[in-house]
């Protein structure tokens, strides 16, 4: 195509025009990918850790908190094997090294059971230790706060409790789901006193009819509870959707104002394409193939940037690649070209 190969003889003549061009579609491409895919990310391993976490039969919820003695209560049901409440809340915890240390805020779950009846409803993926050993003075937490953290088995680590309290619990296991389920394990004995409402949040329980725990709270099984929790994860990502498109919007109207500038100062060079026998339709397909150039050069560089940060950071926090929704990754891509061929019309 005789367009086209104007367009490729362009591009190669004038490198500077052609990057200037380009760097707003990269900019754009690298911060809403980076922005969106880390939280796609997070929330699809989250998601999987929580439906293979979960192995209760039964998960009772109340919005205003559970009653103190459902656990017990839950326990005397008929058939009921184990129920186990959990206090949900966050703990911080020092992390980093040398002068470089801050405080990381960690979700933590505090169990009214023991260690044994919560591995009858909850799968932490125990990589190393023992949940048998949670109690007072010993938790269990989650592969990456422990890297974070520095701390193996046997070890203590420095805490603050939700009021502030500074404690050091012994480390006696550690496991793989806290990204779903909980990066803290500890009972819930030690961490009621520190927090402002002492109910509990969840309810899990193996065996027994869910009819017969209905006077205790809302009962799903463990996919519906899946579910439910991974809606209100989507709910509360809009600040980083909405930043995400912010950044993506400045970006495009940036890109846009530097193609029309280039295209308007190119009047003379189009004029004399004009005058040497070259039609109005030529020079428009002409212009199309090179803002068709701009935007696949954008798209590339732009993921290749957005990549590069996300494949080390998704592997250190989740231990997996990053995932990306292919429609929205189509979106993105979609947009890029769609920006560089209007930009030149």
């Amino acid at each position: 195509d005789a367009a086209a190969s104007l367009a490729a003889a362009n591009s190669r003549t004038n490198a500077r025009r052609l990057a200037s061009a380009i760097t707003p579609i990269v900019l754009a491409m690298a911060f809403a990918s980076t922005l969106v895919f880390m939280h796609t990310s997070e929330s699809h391993v989250a998601a999987q850790q929580l439906r293979a976490g979960v192995t209760a039969d039964h998960v009772v919820r109340d919005p205003s908190g559970l009653p103190a003695d459902a656990a017990d209560r839950a326990a005397r049901v008929p058939g009921v094997d184990a129920a186990v409440g959990l206090l949900d809340t966050q703990v911080l915890v020092p992390v980093g090294s040398g002068g470089d240390r801050w405080l990381q805020g960690s979700t933590t779950q505090g169990i009214s059971g023991s260690g044994e009846q919560l591995a009858k409803v909850q799968d932490l993926d125990v990589r190393s230790g023992s949940l048998g050993r949670v109690g007072k003075g010993r938790i269990a937490i989650d592969r990456t706060l422990a890297t974070s953290a520095k701390v193996e088995v046997g070890e203590k680590l420095p805490m603050y409790l939700p009021d502030g309290t500074r404690t050091s619990p012994e480390v006696v296991a550690v496991y793989g789901r806290g990204l779903g389920l909980a990066a803290v394990t500890m009972d819930r004995a030690s961490l009621a006193p520190h927090v402002t409402s002492g109910f509990d949040s969840v309810l899990l329980v193996r065996g027994g009819d869910a009819k017969a725990l209905t006077a205790l709270g809302k009962v799903t099984d463990a996919s519906g509870y899946a579910v439910e929790q991974s809606t209100d994860r989507e709910l509360n990502a809009w600040a980083n959707y909405t930043m995400a498109g912010v950044l993506g919007g400045f970006a495009a109207v940036a890109a846009a104002n530097t193609l029309v500038t280039t295209v308007l100062d190119r009047r003379r060079e189009l004029g004399m394409l004009r005058l040497i026998g070259s039609t109005r339709r030529q020079v428009m397909r002409m212009l199309r193939w090179e803002g068709l150039l701009v935007a696949v050069a954008g798209i590339v560089l732009g993921t290749a940037i957005a990549a590069a940060t996300l494949i080390p950071m998704m592997r250190g926090l989740t231990g997996e690649a990053p995932y990306v929704p292919p429609l929205v990754y189509a979106a993105f891509a979609g947009g890029a070209v769609g920006l560089g061929l209007l930009a030149v019309t």
